[in-house]
């Protein structure tokens, strides 16, 4: 179509913003993060710091645990080479002494299996065990944590320890593996309370066994107050949790709503007053998006001002043939003469052509660009489908006298994205417009031809015409 065009300034910069002027979503060391690391980096740090304490705390107990069994077993090994040497009174205090030191007791059982020496026999008791249903609720609380810790770990489950109703050597059976392996052989049982028990028995030379036991109480103590700081540090990383869920909160939820209403703002149709952040320094996917929503936005604003364009085009040259054709329908009531009532109809006749031709164009536009929108582009290499049309036009010798010089490029070096088929009857127009707009004997190629004075505008407008059709700007 002819005419000049009512262009308009482009409004692209008052809908996005080209830098990051977002300063409260800017990140700093962060900034390439993908949200996938950051949400890992949340959820992992709790659990890492959780399970390093389980295992921390449950290697801490079974050191513990093995050190304080190998100590046991020193002192039995001590005892059991010092006994044979002593007497009866004399072993016997030896017994008490090193039971009220060690916290232990100690029972000497004869060859036949029956006591003969008890360390607690006349004296005070070293430890004794506590009754769990008159001990405070904050006991039984530990002692749950207890048994959760345990199941946690998969620790294996632990005899309780129970004083046989008979006092002999056959009612423990690590009295037996002591004379089976000829060593000293420790065991561990648990307290009411669920505090350890550790015993010992050793073998004596006269066929004699030693056997000890010991309510290591401070053994559990010590655990727990490990545990109790192990829980603060958990509580310690929950509390990072909270604040880096803040932080993820700030670089996902923030931007994203801040998208989501520019987005929205855009639909209600103020495209002109948005500014869309394009948060040039993140790299992760809300900079992603950030940047595909402002492009978008940019796109629909340019397509919005290339229809304004076009409106105002089409108004133009549909005005032109309605002033002539409402000027000669008005002139008919006036003229009696039959010559000029029969050139104001042939006007008449003509402007309702070119009327007939506008309306066709702009439908033909507008159902090229609908199916343009629906079309799927792909990879056109514009040497090769130049070149046939340009030997169709030789063959169908509709040139004259001018030539066409066409230098084909390289394969593979001017590809664009199109439809074949819509780029090929560009192309072809392009190559009608040159050969009608040339003199004779003229040779044509890319960027030569020239309107020739007196031609037809109409051609013009095919190329134009052509140029939507192919989808673009060729």
């Amino acid at each position: 179509m002819t005419g000049s065009k009512r262009s308009k300034p482009s409004m692209a910069s008052d809908t996005v913003s080209e830098k990051n002027d977002e300063a409260d979503l800017a990140l700093a060391w962060s900034g390439r993060w993908t949200l996938t690391h950051r949400i890992l980096a949340v959820n992992v740090l709790t659990l890492a710091v959780f399970a390093l304490s389980v295992l921390y705390l449950d290697a801490y107990r079974e050191q513990l645990r093995s050190e304080r069994i190998t100590r046991l077993v020193a002192q039995t090994l001590m005892l059991e080479r010092t006994l044979p040497s002593l007497d009866g009174e004399t072993r016997q205090s030896l017994l008490r002494r090193v039971g009220k030191d060690t916290k232990a007791r100690f029972r000497l059982y004869g060859p036949d299996g029956a006591l003969q020496e008890d360390s607690w026999e006349g004296v005070t008791p070293t430890y004794r065990l506590r009754d769990p249903a008159i001990e405070p609720w904050r006991k039984d609380l530990a002692r749950a944590t207890d048994r959760a810790f345990n199941r946690l770990v998969g620790a294996s489950p632990i005899q309780d320890y129970v004083e046989p109703a008979r006092d002999i050597a056959s009612a423990w059976p690590e009295i037996e593996a002591a004379h089976r392996a000829n060593k000293v052989a420790p065991f561990e049982r648990q307290a009411p309370d669920l505090t350890p028990i550790y015993s010992a028995a050793a073998p004596l030379p006269d066929g004699s066994s030693l056997f000890v036991t010991t309510n290591d109480r401070n053994f559990t103590l010590t655990v727990r107050s490990q545990r109790r700081a192990l829980v603060g540090a958990i509580l310690l990383t929950t509390l990072l949790a909270v604040l880096l869920s803040l932080f993820l909160a700030r670089t996902i939820v923030k931007p994203l709503r801040r998208i989501a209403l520019a987005a929205h703002r855009v639909r209600l149709g103020r495209a002109r007053e948005v500014r869309v952040p394009r948060l040039p320094s993140r790299r992760d996917e809300i900079g992603t998006l950030a940047r595909a929503v402002s492009d978008m936005s940019q796109s629909l604003r340019h397509r919005i001002d290339k229809i304004e364009a076009f409106a105002a085009d089409v108004t133009h040259e549909l005005k032109n043939p309605l002033a002539s054709l409402r000027s000669a329908v008005d002139s008919l009531d006036r003229v009696e003469q039959p010559e000029l009532r029969k050139q104001l109809l042939d006007v008449v006749r003509q402007d309702v052509l070119r009327l007939d031709r506008l309306i066709g164009d702009i439908s033909e536009a507008a159902r090229t660009d609908a199916e343009l929108a629906r079309a799927r582009f792909e990879p056109v290499d514009m040497g090769e489908l130049i070149a046939p049309l340009v030997k169709a036009f030789e063959a169908r010798r509709t040139t004259g006298d001018v030539r066409i010089a066409f230098a084909r490029p390289r394969k593979g070096s001017t590809q664009v994205l199109g439809v074949p088929s819509r780029l090929a009857r560009a192309v072809d127009n392009i190559i009608d417009n040159a050969i009608s707009f040339s003199p004779r004997g003229a040779r044509r190629g890319r960027g030569e031809s020239r309107r020739r004075p007196g031609q037809n505008p109409n051609r013009r407008r095919r190329t134009r015409r052509s140029r939507r059709i192919a989808g673009g700007d060729f």
